[in-house]
């Protein structure tokens, strides 16, 4: 029983109580599944040279990938995430399940890997140049003057000088030329 002292004390564990059922009740953060995380227990079922891919695709589902060059090599990529706070995703499971067949579909090896396996990744702060990504302002006027065409109304409009298939003109440049 809650002793009570001065001024109510007996309720402030009360109320820690009913924060922490707070915490991790309704309010707590969903788990979502990403990918597709297999089961350890129908992952337990497979016998390397004894289970086949039908045995691995009843048991496991399709996976995730298969290999670049190789469709032997299946993956199954699994992560269970949580919201957390300003909208960030925090890990809680992340698992990589690589199964290997021979030629004949027989499960030659099974390897799993998890977040302890991970990489760490290096970003990179620099900018990848692109044809055309740094036009000065200089390069856009000089680059537009060639395109500008004042005759083209007065020739016909066609060709890259406006003179086109001009009769006599031989289609090229202004419309004159030898005959």
């Amino acid at each position: 029983m809650m002793r009570r002292g001065r001024r109510g004390r007996g309720w402030l564990p009360a109320g820690a109580l009913l924060f922490v059922l707070a915490a991790c009740g309704p309010l707590a953060p969903i788990p979502q599944v990403r990918g597709n995380p297999v089961d350890p227990d129908r992952l337990s079922e497979l016998v390397p040279g004894v289970s086949m891919k039908a045995d691995a695709e009843s048991l496991l589902g399709s996976p995730t990938t298969k290999a670049s060059f190789d469709d032997n090599t299946w993956i199954y990529i699994g992560q269970i995430t949580h919201q957390q706070v300003a909208g960030k995703t925090g890990i809680d499971k992340q698992e990589v399940v690589v199964l290997n067949f021979d030629s004949k579909g027989v499960l030659r090896s099974i390897k799993v890997l998890d977040k302890k396996d991970a990489l760490p990744v290096a970003m990179v702060d620099r900018i990848t140049p692109s044809p055309g990504g740094n036009i000065s302002v200089w390069d856009q006027i000089t680059r537009g003057i060639g395109m500008i065409n004042p005759l083209g109304g007065m020739l016909g409009g066609m060709g890259p000088m406006g003179g086109g298939m001009v009769p006599g003109g031989g289609g090229m440049g202004m419309g004159g030329g030898m005959p």
